[in-house]
């Protein structure tokens, strides 16, 4: 089983496959940009997770960006 074959598939990573197979895209970079007049809470760990790991299973890098 390839890593291709063993990664979860989900409608974003799906999307990312066909932008970097089409040549849309050579690489992935993402953010995370926590609202400015708010604290962090819970709602946010799934953003976190989605846009650090993203990055990190596609070797890409992301941006946590503070205002």
């Amino acid at each position: 089983m390839s890593e291709a074959e063993a990664r979860p598939s989900n409608f974003i990573r799906q999307i990312i496959d066909e932008d970097l197979a089409s040549g849309k895209h050579t690489s992935v970079h993402t953010r995370f940009p926590p609202e400015p007049n708010g604290y962090l809470h819970i709602g946010h760990a799934k953003s976190i997770c989605l846009n650090f790991g993203i990055a990190q299973d596609y070797q890409g890098q992301c941006n946590l960006r503070f205002d």
